[in-house]
């Protein structure tokens, strides 16, 4: 047993955790997606929404959407799968099991993310005009994102996990016109004006 954020974890589900990011790494690379940034460089953070940086290197302004997955993925997981039951039985899933669930569902998403159907829909439902996938590098940055929110979910009151997640909305919604809602909101039913009003229209 290790201990990770103040969250339990069982030495095989670490290792299933560690088994899922690596499988997700060298799908990716399978799949043609760089490691790093075709610039040659990695940077921890890239402020730049519209340029070539962006998804590529270890944090951006979408890692508060990925951070709002954990928080949602804890919440949808204990709902579903870590609350005791009727019979007092004990819950389906420890804790530490549904964050490898989580660390699944993100991984899997960001297989579908860098495939060429959600990279062409991103490029003509939203903003992002000259998006062309991510690196591998912030792929697995994405994961970890995941994971630090699951982990906050985890040891905060509820209050105060929705209340960090508006905060990161508005946030990014103040500085970028973009966040995860309108990020889920364009790619699934595009909105012209919506469209418009972040191209700065």
């Amino acid at each position: 047993m290790i201990e990770v954020a103040g969250v339990k974890v069982r030495r095989r589900t670490a290792m299933t955790i560690l088994i899922l990011i690596a499988g997700a790494a060298a799908l990716l690379l399978a799949m043609g997606r760089p490691a790093i940034c075709t610039c040659g460089t990695v940077k921890l953070w890239e402020g730049a929404v519209n340029s070539a940086g962006n998804s590529q290197h270890i944090a951006d302004w979408y890692s508060f959407s990925h951070i709002i997955h954990g928080f949602l993925f804890y919440a949808g997981t204990w709902w579903l799968l870590g609350r005791k039951r009727r019979d007092g039985t004990p819950p389906l899933l420890r804790r530490d099991a549904r964050l490898a669930v989580a660390v699944a569902i993100e991984a899997g998403w960001e297989l579908l993310e860098n495939s060429p159907i959600i990279i062409d829909r991103y490029r003509t439902a939203t903003i992002a005009l000259g998006y062309t996938g991510d690196s591998v590098l912030n792929s697995l940055s994405d994961i970890g994102m995941m994971m630090a929110g699951f982990l906050f979910a985890a040891r905060m009151p509820v209050r105060v996990t929705v209340l960090v997640a508006v905060g990161f909305e508005l946030l990014t919604l103040w500085t970028i016109r973009d966040n995860l809602t309108l990020n889920v909101l364009m790619l699934t039913w595009p909105v012209e004006a919506v469209k418009l009003w972040q191209a700065g229209g």
